[in-house]
């Protein structure tokens, strides 16, 4: 079941994380990379991300039995035509995006007749680049696989496999419920986070040193957020905007009551609301998707 030669296309959080988590846990793998940017490149190497960092696409994916796109969903069409007719017979591939309907397409209109099967490790950090990866990023972490009606079951389990031996849970998933799924959990909530934080620095009456210096753990974990990958991010939104724009009118309509309930002293229902809530906090701590020590296990410094 174990890939012996895997490529991994684009070496920032996500592609490094793989490549070092491959090395850790699949001694018996080798690995090469690609990263369209030649700074990236070069720091990938310095760190040892992957056994080889190659100079094109092309070289990259020569041999490999599994190939990873480990670039923003925006741009993994293009990404992916770099190496139609570059890929080994029966070669897998795959990716990481947080988007899966549109990569979905993208990939297999970019490499037809490949055996495509796209996924998500629900796993990241607010950092991004070469120096952001580690190896143990994926480890207790969902990773959902997308395959399209017809896969081959054996590529699947070949698959989920490797993710296993990373550390990840899988789940298989259809992607267009995948995509309404990550929606609320993940695509709404940066939203929210972004637009929070963007509020508070054009407030006229609230300077920007105030909103640094007074900044509770609420605000502190939003500004977290929102220090994503802004290219990341775009991308997120433009490539899952029916989803997010459904799950977005839907939040609109509860803010709304929440607004008038605020509004008509209506204590009852904001103490419904928190205690529900609340109790879904719990089912993720307990769960171990989260840690339950105050201020979620994170120091200042």
């Amino acid at each position: 079941m174990t890939f012996t030669r895997i490529a991994v296309i684009g070496l920032g959080l996500l592609g490094g994380s793989v490549g070092l988590a491959v090395r850790e846990s699949l001694p018996g793998s080798s690995t090469t990379g690609y990263d369209a940017d030649p700074d990236v490149r070069q720091r990938a190497a310095e760190r040892g991300l992957v056994d080889t960092v190659c100079d094109t696409a092309a070289e990259a994916v020569a041999g490999a039995e599994l190939v990873v796109f480990c670039v923003p969903v925006g741009a993994m069409g293009a990404a992916a035509a770099k190496i139609a007719g570059e890929l080994s017979p029966g070669a897998i591939v795959t990716d990481v995006g947080s988007s899966k309907a549109a990569v979905g397409e993208a990939l297999r209109s970019a490499l037809p007749g490949a055996t495509v099967i796209p996924a998500h490790p629900v796993a990241g950090t607010e950092r991004s680049g070469p120096d952001a990866g580690f190896a143990s990023l994926f480890r207790h972490r969902w990773c959902i696989l997308t395959p399209p009606s017809g896969t081959d079951q054996a590529a699947v389990a070949r698959l989920s496999a490797f993710w296993e031996a990373l550390g990840a849970n899988v789940e298989i998933m259809d992607a267009a419920h995948h995509d309404l799924v990550l929606a609320v959990t993940s695509h709404i909530p940066h939203l929210i986070a972004y637009t929070i934080v963007g509020t508070a620095s054009d407030l006229e009456e609230v300077t920007r040193g105030e909103v640094i210096k007074y900044s509770a753990g609420g605000f502190r974990d939003f500004t977290r957020i929102a220090a994503s990958d802004p290219v990341m991010w775009r991308d997120v939104f433009l490539t899952n905007r029916e989803a997010v724009l459904e799950m977005l009118g839907r939040f609109t309509e509860d803010l709304t009551a929440l607004q008038r309930a605020i509004r008509n002293g209506d204590g009852d229902a904001l103490f419904d609301l928190f205690t529900r809530t609340r109790d879904i906090r719990r089912s993720i701590v307990e769960q171990g998707q989260d840690d339950a020590r105050p201020d979620f296990g994170r120091s200042d410094h």
